[in-house]
């Protein structure tokens, strides 16, 4: 490496144009690009992402250029969208199905699904799938469940309570009541975390209620760097008072599951997975066959209706892409 001077390191927090923002670990802040052999690197993930750990130089002409990403512990991804929106999914000239995976924010420690308890009403089986996403990514989930001031508490809780007795962390909140923004102030300090949810749920009053302008900055951040109704991305981490950091991500409508086997779905609802080894077959589908564990639990009300119909949904869409793989057959 002879232009190099001396390799640093540090965490991206900004993404723009091209361009990263990297908080080196004396606190100090510089503008850096990705050196040009990381990018003949071909790659299904983003290079450089939010939240990384990189090391970079500086050359003799005084910029900055990113030498190496270590390596992600985890990461918040989505199926990469195409201007319009949906997702991006392709055949290569073997015939492969290749789906490419945008990281949204790497290395966070936690996401957390906001959701409002009405207005609009909560969509549980979207919820679902989100969960199925986290626990595909290997990252901790954490529910919000805000604006408990419009239904009152114990509704609240009552709607919610199977995610509870699955062992999900559910945080009851209200931005216009103070209700709760404690309990989600100590959960989001000296952590890096994700917030997700669908627009009018209650976000960027809730960062608002933890912050005075908080929400207003995230906000900005999303809106100056979405490219559409549902294409957002993350650009930067915002750092919290309390320490730790928080990112804003993509509508979410726009977090298609990627690199998903539809064999492999049940082990991610962690209240159908402990009834799956006692099934008759070992590919049991727990929809048609016979001696189902997962559907004799069902039929006892050990597992819950909805969530059941969630995992058929899913692994349903995930079957019909397995089928589209196999026969080479372009996504309609």
């Amino acid at each position: 490496m002879s232009d190099s001077q001396e390799l640093r390191s540090g965490l991206v927090i900004k993404s723009q144009s091209g361009f990263y923002v990297i908080l080196s670990d004396n606190g100090e802040q510089v503008r850096a690009r990705i050196r040009g052999r990381l990018k003949k690197e071909r790659s299904e993930a983003t290079l450089v992402a939010v939240g990384d750990r990189v090391k970079w130089q500086t050359l003799p002409d005084g910029s900055q250029v990113i030498e190496e990403v270590c390596e992600r512990a985890r990461t918040l991804s989505r199926l990469k969208p195409l201007p319009s929106g949906r997702g991006t999914r392709r055949w290569d000239r073997r015939g492969y199905l290749r789906e490419q995976e945008q990281v949204i924010i790497a290395n966070p420690d936690q996401v957390v699904f906001v959701i409002a308890c009405a207005d609009p009403e909560p969509r549980l089986k979207m919820l679902d799938r989100l969960l199925v996403g986290a626990e595909r990514q290997g990252i901790p989930p954490v529910i919000c469940a805000n604006k408990i001031d419009l239904i009152g508490f114990d509704q609240a809780r009552q709607r919610f309570a199977i995610y509870e007795s699955i062992g999900y962390p559910v945080l009851y909140t209200s931005a216009l009541t103070g209700d709760g923004m404690s309990a989600l102030r100590d959960q989001l300090k000296g952590r890096t975390s994700a917030l997700v949810g669908p627009s009018g749920v209650g976000k960027s009053s809730l960062l608002n209620a933890l912050e005075p302008g908080l929400g207003h900055r995230v906000m900005e951040i999303s809106e100056a760097t979405g490219k559409g109704r549902h294409t957002t991305t993350v650009a930067e981490l915002v750092p919290l008072e309390v320490g730790g950091w928080v990112a804003d991500t993509p509508g979410i409508r726009a977090l298609a599951l990627f690199d998903l086997d539809p064999e492999e779905i049940d082990a991610y609802f962690p209240d159908i997975a402990p009834y799956v080894p006692h099934c008759a077959f070992s590919d049991c589908s727990h929809t048609v066959e016979p001696d189902c564990a997962v559907v004799e639990a069902l039929e006892d009300d050990k597992i819950d209706k909805h969530r059941y119909e969630s995992y058929v949904r899913l692994h349903q869409e995930h079957s019909k892409l397995a089928d589209m793989y196999w026969w080479g057959i372009d996504e309609t």
